[in-house]
């Protein structure tokens, strides 16, 4: 496997997510291009990390079922009735499949994206399960798009809707995000091939390679220009890791054709130019250019990824992880004037997690992993209803906002199809490893097995309702192995070690790794407590609006539900703005304000007693008690989490 690791983990697939060795282990041959860079730490194959019983785990698990549930015949529908194929193949008797709703009826443009996120979103819960069922939804999907390739017999073209919107896109001419549809469809191919051993979606995505080649080579730089206006996805990071694979040069000239200058020469030559611009437009082409880097170790790809990252942390985040108003990018650190109904399109999130975990592994660095769990437990694993499993597109950050949820079958936004992927990948970055040694980044119940240096690592928490975690040796080898425990910037009131009991004397300091380096034995237990407390997060433009945190978690104040509509929290519209208005309908009278500072919070914000991370505060202006809890716990009720401070 020590290939396959030079190959992948540098960072292939956003620093993959685990790769079947199942079948990547017995075809060495698959891999042809290897990265050109130094590599910190290795991500974990998906598979050698298992989820124990947690939040995680259940909202992995309601997203599995969710996918599983959706019937091949409707998912596969739009893409036979673009290749005039018989839609109803069984007799005349067979009730016709119905198409799906919302951004996959027939007559939306971007049709057909969300077969590739569910083929993603599939492979990824198969390698961390094991389930044969996610294998067996996946082969069918991709049996059914190679049927539907070949019917339509143009040079391997396959997507959902005509070659001609290729062409307007091309042309200049309007046109809803063809290349970003294909983007999906091509990377859940992949996902599908690495994952979960189908060969035949190699095949079928070879094919569609070979057509994109054909159909935009012979461009000029003009007419590249014009085509790349249009959102496109991560179409250069996918085009990317198939030549990763393939080592065909065709394919990395296919990643390099999708480099777009416009955004991306500002951010070169370290120049922010991001006000106003559609951000998960963007995001996504910062993961490509962090695939070409590690693909050729061209220095000028690097620093795009790191000047664009640490912009968007210092001007545009918001204290949730997220960022955008209604879907853009804001004024540079305005984030008192933007804080809407509409903040926090999740596919942001998402994209800006795969591009952290590439910088992750570039440099070990520890503020990465801190970037990493504040979005994850506070937008990521609050996306997802823990009622039905539907995920939201928007997270708002207005005082008296509600999140809107998705339906079953009927809406298939964006931010749907990402969660399809981020809610079924919760172990992709729980662990690292250089060398030596493991990173141990999230404290999220697991059991890591590095087959190579025979440990068995078992990780038991309650964390964030608790401080501490609990390490467990369950097997290892005879080396000496250095545990690298993450001591988050965060982390001011110091951490208690313990290693079999005994007090461990901590010299480093928050925002570094804490190195426990021994030859352990089976049975040897180590645990890490970082006390949390309460403290306020103002936003960078307006010390007088702050959000509350305990530790790393944001707190929301509970409003109740009224004056929501009756169908609220779910919605089906195609167009997320239209959930209700950008009013949310909130009541005139809601209490958004506190008498609070930093030196008073813990007088007048008090835990529940017999409660799990839940207070309440005395310090509204109104008098009344407000209970306060996470963010991610926070549903089908109105919320407040910047409060103005007086």
């Amino acid at each position: 496997m020590k290939k396959i690791r030079k190959f992948l983990c540098a960072g292939f697939l956003a620093l993959p997510m685990g790769v079947s060795a199942q079948y990547v282990g017995q075809h060495l041959s698959a891999i042809k291009a290897e990265t050109k860079i130094d590599v910190k730490a290795y991500s974990f194959d998906l598979q050698d990390v298992k989820l124990l019983e947690s939040r995680f785990k259940d909202n992995m698990d309601r997203e599995g079922q969710w996918m599983l549930s959706l019937p091949v015949e409707r998912l596969l529908h739009s893409f036979r009735v673009n290749a005039g194929m018989l839609t109803d193949k069984k007799s005349s008797k067979t009730k016709m499949p119905q198409p799906l709703g919302g951004w996959e009826a027939l007559d939306m443009e971007l049709r057909g994206h969300s077969i590739g996120h569910l083929l993603s979103g599939l492979s990824f819960q198969y390698a961390s399960t094991g389930n044969i069922a996610f294998k067996k939804k996946i082969d069918s999907l991709i049996s059914g798009l190679a049927e539907v390739q070949a019917t339509l017999n143009e040079d391997g073209y396959l997507s959902a809707f005509p070659q001609n919107y290729i062409d307007r896109n091309i042309k200049g001419k309007s046109v809803w995000a063809p290349w970003y549809t294909l983007h999906k469809i091509v990377a859940g191919l992949i996902d599908a091939y690495l994952y979960a051993g189908d060969t035949q979606a190699l095949d079928v995505v070879n094919k569609m390679a070979v057509w994109a080649y054909k159909k935009i080579t012979p461009l000029s730089q003009e007419q590249l220009a014009l085509m790349l206006r249009n959102e496109f996805g991560g179409m250069n990071e996918a085009w990317y890791n198939l030549y990763a694979i393939t080592g065909n040069p065709e394919h990395k000239k296919l990643g390099d054709l999708f480099y777009h200058h416009a955004v991306l020469d500002p951010l070169a030559a370290g120049q922010d130019k991001l006000n106003k611009m559609h951000a998960n437009t963007a995001i996504p082409k910062i993961t490509g250019e962090a695939r070409a880097y590690e693909l050729t170790g061209d220095a000028k790809d690097r620093s795009i990824v790191s000047y664009f990252w640490n912009n968007v942390m210092e001007n545009q985040t918001y204290v949730i992880g997220s960022n955008s108003d209604k879907e853009h990018f804001i004024a540079p650190g305005k984030i008192s004037e933007y804080i809407t109904g509409y903040t926090g399109e999740t596919c942001n999130t998402y994209n800006m997690l795969k591009i952290t975990r590439h910088l992750f592994t570039w440099d070990a660095d520890v503020k990465y992993a801190d970037y990493y769990e504040r979005a994850l437990y506070n937008h990521i694993l609050g996306q997802q209803d823990p009622k039905t499993g539907m995920v939201c597109y928007f997270t708002p950050l207005k005082a008296g906002a509600f999140r809107v949820y998705s339906t079953r079958d009927s809406s298939f936004w964006c931010c749907v199809g990402s969660g399809f992927e981020s809610q079924s990948k919760y172990g992709e970055a729980i662990y690292y490893h250089n060398n030596k040694g493991v990173y141990v980044n999230l404290f999220i119940p697991s059991v890591l097995t590095w087959k190579e240096k025979g440990l068995k690592l078992r990780q038991e928490t309650a964390y964030p309702e608790e401080a501490t975690t609990r390490l467990t040796i369950d097997s290892v080898g005879a080396e000496s192995l250095p545990l690298y425990i993450r001591y988050p910037g965060w982390a001011n009131n110091g951490v208690g070690v313990k290693i079999n009991g005994e007090n461990i004397k901590v010299v480093q300091t928050p925002g570094s790794y804490i190195t426990l380096n021994r030859k352990w034995k089976k049975g040897d237990k180590v645990e890490i407590s970082y006390p949390m407390t309460l403290h306020l997060e103002a936003t960078p433009d307006d010390p007088k609006i702050a959000a509350v945190m305990y530790g790393p978690i944001v707190l929301a104040g509970e409003m109740g539900t009224e004056a929501m509509p009756p169908h609220a929290p779910y919605h089906d519209a195609a167009d997320p703005y239209q959930y209700y208005d950008y009013n949310y309908n909130i009541p005139a009278n809601l209490v958004h304000s506190l008498n609070i500072n930093s030196s008073n919070i813990s007088e007048l914000i008090k835990a529940v007693k017999g409660g799990v991370l839940t207070f309440k505060t005395t310090g509204t202006t109104n008098g009344k008690p407000v209970t306060l809890e996470p963010y991610y716990n926070l549903h089908r009720q109105r919320y407040v989490v910047y409060w103005d401070l007086n």
